[in-house]
């Protein structure tokens, strides 16, 4: 089964301000694809996401680790930053896909600064901080998820998208 780790990168959800939604929203939709293994709330703090998601990809050895917040213009978002830190290979096509998509329907998605990339053999994807973002970047996901977590394994059959 798909170990998976949720991170939730938010300043005021980590401090009891605000009621972390994002995160219980990635559990749901992921619920049918594997085993939430890791979840957390930290602040946004660029080294402490970056220690954490190296600890669920090194030791953890996390299939998937897919973040929410910290992905926009504020002062406070460096969560693509961090990811890039540790990531050894990066994913462009999942970000520009989500981005793509979603901007359909709401135009500040072109806003999203978020990425994706592979550590060791974790997949991790970067979204927004809201639930309604989650909820349409997870819709974008879910279909090719299975499909690149089964490649990063190892196996490359190749199969015909629909």
């Amino acid at each position: 089964m798909i170990k998976i780790g949720i991170l939730t990168c938010s300043d005021k959800c980590a401090i009891g301000e605000r009621k972390d939604t994002s995160g219980p929203a990635i559990k749901e939709a992921v619920k049918d694809l594997g085993n939430v293994t890791k979840y957390e709330i930290i602040p946004d703090d660029k080294t402490r996401i970056s220690y954490l998601l190296m600890d669920w990809c090194d030791i953890s050895e996390l299939d998937l680790i897919i973040t929410t917040g910290g992905t926009g213009f504020g002062p406070r978002d460096w969560t693509p930053e961090a990811t890039r830190e540790v990531v050894e290979r990066l994913c462009p096509g999942i970000p520009e896909l989500i981005r793509w998509e979603t901007f359909k329907n709401e135009k500040h998605a072109a806003l999203s600064r978020a990425t994706a990339g592979i550590r060791k053999n974790t997949l991790i994807i970067n979204l927004p901080g809201s639930e309604k973002a989650v909820k349409q970047s997870m819709e974008v996901l879910l279909p090719i998820l299975p499909h690149a977590l089964e490649v990063l394994k190892g196996k490359t059959e190749h199969k015909e998208s629909k």
